[in-house]
């Protein structure tokens, strides 16, 4: 084990942070924000996320609460990135964000991955926009075999932003024809830590899957969260030991410990 904590805890209150670039890949939109004064996250933490200006349309309409995003990738001189992709109001007005605007943070929040024990290497598995908390966990335990899995071309696009990934497409267009959990059933063995990060079905399918092998998982989930820190109740999901606040004990949690994703 690493022996570094897998919580970094967020300076009090939110930050508005500068924007310092915009990239695109394919269906995806990164962002680019520097945060010089706040805390390295923890890979698999997350931040609540609004923007600057026009975050919830006009005058007489009700703003948009934060959402939540895991860090893309953390850079030495304080930019973080940050993967959207365009699936309604708020996350279009993210999208739209360029070098200048500003971005209200929040974190970094929530408990990270941790390290494999030692012997066993990491197998990292990725869905959609979940390859985000992938590529900033492949910048922290370096040679890591990575499988991610998506529904066509234009999202696979998303894959530049991790080293040297197997990808599969639910049509064929890239990659194996297929889903990326027959690329984990291929790959999977005793010796790995699966590591993972996608839609529920993905996730319900890659525990089952380690569960069947006998292999250790870590899951980042995902859920619908209002505060990030605990206070509402909106996130939480249930475990072997009853339910759990996912922004606080998640959202990396030990697959062994769900009966089922939901």
């Amino acid at each position: 084990m690493s022996g570094l904590p897998d919580r970094i805890l967020a300076p009090f209150g939110r930050r508005l942070c500068p924007v310092v670039a915009h990239a695109r890949y394919g269906a995806y939109d990164v962002i680019s924000v520097l945060d010089a004064e706040g805390p390295a996250p923890r890979p698999g933490q997350f931040y609540m996320l609004a923007a600057g200006e026009r975050w919830g349309g006009g005058a007489d309409e009700r703003p948009f609460l934060p959402r939540a995003f895991s860090v893309l990738r953390r850079h030495e001189d304080g930019r973080m990135d940050f993967l959207f992709e365009d699936v309604g109001p708020g996350t279009r007005r993210l999208c739209e964000l360029r070098a200048g605007d500003g971005l209200w943070l929040l974190g970094p929040l929530g408990l990270g991955f941790r390290r494999p024990e030692h012997g066993r290497r990491p197998l990292l598995v990725g869905g959609g926009v979940g390859i985000a908390p992938l590529a900033i966990w492949q910048d922290a335990v370096g040679e890591a075999e990575v499988l991610v899995g998506f529904r066509d071309a234009p999202h696979a696009a998303g894959a530049a932003v991790l080293r040297s990934p197997v990808v599969a497409t639910d049509d064929g267009s890239v990659g194996h024809h297929g889903l990326v959990t027959e690329l984990l059933s291929e790959d999977v063995d005793p010796f790995a830590t699966v590591y993972a990060c996608g839609p529920p079905p993905m996730l319900e399918a890659v525990r089952a899957l380690c569960a069947a092998e006998g292999v250790p998982a870590q899951l980042a989930l995902e859920s619908g969260m209002a505060c990030g820190y605990g206070a509402c109740f909106g996130c939480v999901v249930p475990t072997r030991g009853g339910y759990v606040r996912l922004c606080v004990d998640g959202p990396v949690m030990d697959a062994a410990d769900l009966e089922l994703v939901a």
